[in-house]
């Protein structure tokens, strides 16, 4: 009998990524349900993942019920179970390849960061693999890369370690999650509908929303005033400026400010100051995921997940940019000779011609702040690749990512942009008006987003805005041409974006705008890159967050939840940043997986104990709403809607139904419909049948029936039309 050649497995993350690895692999390639196999390799893949952890009572039959006796649990050997019947077929081929007697070694080809190495590890261990593996370690997916990586697989041994880390991060979230969600569900059964989902590091996030929720509520307007003039120097030479007391613009009162009016209306000012300041700014460093993702949320108004989505295709299909979840800004030095060549390639598209020709004609690259091999972990910052880049083929959100990224990297190897900034102060009879003037003198960097030399004027503040001022001589004088009060009020923190919650994130909820002092702190973040966007549409899909346009907002059973859990260390962004942190450090061996899960079980254990005291006797107390505009009853809130019913009394029948279109309507809302019969403003977190978001009035009606429904009070919907979807992505203008 002839001996069958030995042939290595390959096993993939996603059927798309097994076909490109096919076209680096020696040929041909014969296709099969589930797998592709070739002279000397078998290719199959998972459709993500494929296994997760075993729900409780694949322990015990009696977690069935969710009982307070039975919590905390705390498996001593998880058990990995086939996530769904989809996922069963594709796992029975993964393990009959496995099985075969002709593979000798596998390799892990899924992506190459802590959850591709969990994907793989579950299946692996699910389907009994007993072979060697190597694992295959890819940035970028271009032939040559890809080529690279298989005559250089590394041993399994080397990520050990970060399979650890995987383990102990998927197992942290099982433990904290499932108990803190059981424990807090048991006691609200009867304020809450559902499960009260709990997590890791979704609470903490929820907490910063709730936090700045209830500062938004609690703000009180206070009103102030501004005086701003219009001054003209001899020769037409008009400027404006603002009063200020000292370093203050603000006045308490109308009277003050009217007073200031009066004495400088008409009159003539002289120019007591005059400087001139040269400011140097740098190019902003790489893009990492978090960054690509923040950008893209100011820019173009796209989510977190957009954002994501439309990297990953740009990875894998269109090979045009770099491994997109990392978390390093940073090159190695080992890619320093890829530079040029990379930015000749995209200087190809004439957008970037001009800006890849002075990277390329450089005698020496300023590498300083570009390559760091130290702070490169597993991935370096988000580049383009050096292959041939197809524009036509990517569809707008690609291309708009793709340009961030380019426009990036390029930007980073130009000159810093030079600022002169002017700040004049003129006085009207002892009333000082300060101006502040800001021109680009040398475009820099800014020159590659096509900002030439020529200044602009910057957002209105307090201070009064930048301008470009005409040419003025301190001591010569000009003339009041105009002067007015501005009536204003404070204004409430602002709601966080997909762009500033990631920033929270990021440094676990501190505020840090500097790019530096981000950097330090990323290991303590709250969350990974990778999984930051997931955490925001969870809670979202969970009903305490809905998206107001770009806006997050904390839904009142957010708001709920997190006023409930009070100080619990479950809502700290800093102890959840410090378990990240120690997910780091199992993966770079100076922390151990055992005193981790150790740590994380008696976490377990305290916060079990903590809402089972904390929330025995809390009841929610329903909303009462007034009278039913049809019987006079009194309106109550139940678990699904607002209705004049109850035990004693069936009422007439009218009902508000909490649920519609993807939203619970609260309180306030139905209140509104009851008292006027319709809302005066748009309701927001409407969910459309893509999925995205929309807002619109609403107005109760009476079918002939007789019987009451919540509408859609909106043109489109009085023609039958589908909603028109929120801009979460309407574009906002270009900056850099």
């Amino acid at each position: 009998m002839v001996a069958r050649m030995a042939k290595t497995l390959v096993i993939a993350e996603k059927p798309s990524v097994g076909r490109d690895i096919a076209r680096v692999l020696p040929g041909p390639f014969q296709n099969h349900e589930g797998y592709t196999e070739g002279p000397e390799h078998v290719i199959t893949w998972a459709v993500g993942h494929l296994v997760q952890l075993a729900e409780p009572d694949e322990y015990d039959e009696k977690f069935k019920k969710w009982r307070m006796a039975d919590l905390p649990i705390l498996p001593d050997r998880f058990k990995l179970v086939v996530r769904d019947e989809r996922s069963k077929k594709q796992m029975g081929v993964v393990t009959k390849l496995l099985g075969r007697d002709d593979i000798d070694l596998v390799v892990n080809a899924c992506d190459a960061g802590r959850e591709g190495e969990l994907i793989f590890a579950y299946v692996y261990e699910k389907a009994g693999g007993r072979k060697p593996v190597k694992r295959l370690w890819l940035n970028s997916m271009t032939k040559q890369a890809m080529k690279d990586a298989f005559a250089h697989l590394r041993d399994a041994a080397e990520l050990e370690l970060l399979e650890a880390a995987a383990r102990s991060r998927s197992e942290a979230d099982w433990i904290v999650g499932m108990n803190a969600t059981r424990a807090a569900t048991i006691r609200l059964r009867s304020s809450f509908d559902g499960a009260v989902s709990l997590g890791r590091v979704q609470t903490p996030t929820l907490a910063i929303l709730a936090r700045r929720e209830e500062e938004i509520r609690a703000f009180t307007p206070e009103p102030y005033w501004l005086v701003d003039a219009e001054f003209a120097a001899s020769g037409e030479r008009v400027y404006e400026g603002r009063y200020h007391a000292g370093a203050q613009p603000r006045l308490a009162s109308a009277e003050e400010a009217a007073r200031i009016v009066e004495a400088v209306q008409g009159g003539r000012g002289t120019i007591t100051k005059l400087e001139k300041t040269t400011r140097k700014e740098r190019a902003p460093l790489l893009y990492d995921l978090t960054t690509l993702q923040r950008d893209a949320n100011t820019r173009f108004g796209f989510s977190a997940r957009r954002t994501l989505a439309a990297a990953q295709r740009l990875y894998e299909e269109h090979k045009a940019l770099t491994y997109p979840r990392t978390s390093s800004r940073f090159l190695t030095s080992d890619m320093v000779g890829e530079i040029k060549p990379t930015a000749a390639q995209v200087g190809r598209t004439k957008d970037y011609a001009q800006a890849a020709a002075y990277v390329t004609g450089l005698d020496l690259l300023p590498l300083a702040r570009v390559v760091d091999d130290a702070k490169v972990g597993d991935h370096h910052a988000i580049i383009p690749t050096n292959a041939q880049h197809v524009l036509e083929r990517m569809n707008e959100d690609d291309r708009r990512v793709y340009d961030l990224v380019t426009r990036r990297f390029l930007a980073v190897f130009h000159p810093e942009a030079v600022f002169e900034n002017t700040r004049v102060e003129t006085t009207v009879v002892e009333h000082v008006f300060r101006t502040r003037g800001k021109v680009l003198v040398v475009a820099g960097w800014r020159g590659v987003y096509g900002q030439l030399a020529d200044g602009g004027a910057r957002d209105e503040d307090d201070e009064g805005r930048e301008q470009q001022l005409p040419r003025l001589e301190q001591g010569e004088d000009a003339d009041v041409r105009r002067v007015e009060s501005l009536a204003k009020e404070t204004k409430p923190p602002r709601r966080y974006t997909d762009a500033s919650l990631l920033g929270a994130m990021e440094t676990a909820g501190k505020l840090v705008d500097d790019d530096e002092l981000r950097e330090a702190m990323k290991d303590s973040g709250i969350g990974t890159p990778a999984t930051r966007a997931a955490i925001i549409e969870r809670l979202i899909e969970v009903g305490y967050v809905e998206r107001d346009a770009r806006a997050l907002v904390c839904t009142e059973k957010g708001l709920n939840v997190v006023r409930l859990l009070g100080e619990h260390p479950l809502t700290s962004p800093g102890l959840t940043g410090e378990w990240e942190r120690r997910l780091a450090l199992i993966e770079q061996g100076s922390d151990s997986r055992d005193r981790f899960m150790h740590d994380i079980g008696s976490f377990a254990h305290s916060t079990v104990t903590e809402l089972d005291a904390k929330l025995k006797d809390v009841r929610i107390p329903r909303a009462t709403l007034g009278p039913c505009p049809v019987c006079g009853h009194e309106i109550v809130e139940n678990r699904k809607g607002f209705s004049c019913w109850s035990r004693e009394d069936p009422g007439c029948g009218f009902v508000i139904w909490k649920s519609k279109a993807g939203k619970n309507l609260g309180p306030a809302v139905a209140r509104e419909l009851i008292q006027h019969g319709y809302t005066e403003k748009p309701v927001t977190g409407f969910k459309g049948r893509s999925g995205r978001s929309f807002r619109a009035r609403l107005a109760l009606q009476q079918s002939e029936e007789g019987k009451w429904r919540v509408e859609f009070d909106e043109p489109w919907a009085r023609e039958g039309a589908k909603p028109p979807e929120e801009a979460e992505e309407a574009a906002a203008p270009q900056a850099a």
